[in-house]
């Protein structure tokens, strides 16, 4: 590998990041809309039956007893639901996190491919050195001026 194909293999490894970064976010967010379309289901069929349950009520007593009963029906299926959310957060969380840190371990693989090699590693050594010192020379800079004022005061 010539030092004119490392940043072409860094682009590369940076591309393929953001690519696989946003798979990963959109796959995420096509689970979420899975689970909300398959609440939203459940809500229907939930509907539905108070809706026979209304229309099969043979007298006022049976019909009294209606809120009631779709109150603690309503109220279990949603502590079902909010520990089911729960359980579908931590799935997809854990998947999205799995994702997220193969991807950035792969990125890494990369770049350090492509700067590893024996002849490419001076230059950009070189560059992050220089980074770095542009970085200190401001750092040494602010220290005098902070010192002197303290100093001063």
């Amino acid at each position: 590998m010539s030092n004119e194909t490392i940043p072409l293999n860094l682009f590369k490894a940076n591309v393929e990041l953001q690519l696989r970064l946003q798979r990963l976010m959109q796959e995420n967010g096509q689970q979420w809309l899975e689970n909300a379309t398959r609440a939203g289901s459940e809500s229907i069929a939930e509907s539905g039956a108070e809706i026979e349950s209304l229309l099969k009520a043979q007298n006022w007593q049976e019909l009294a007893t209606l809120p009631a009963q779709a109150f603690w029906r309503q109220f279990q299926h949603q502590m079902g639901g909010a520990q089911a959310l729960t359980q579908v957060a931590i799935k997809n969380q854990t998947t999205f996190t799995q994702g997220l840190q193969q991807a950035i371990q792969d990125w890494q693989k990369s770049v350090t491919q492509a700067v590893g090699q024996a002849d490419a590693i001076l230059p950009f050594q070189d560059i992050f050195k220089q980074w770095g010192a542009v970085w200190a020379k401001a750092q040494d800079k602010d220290a005098p001026a902070k010192t002197g004022g303290r100093n001063a005061g």
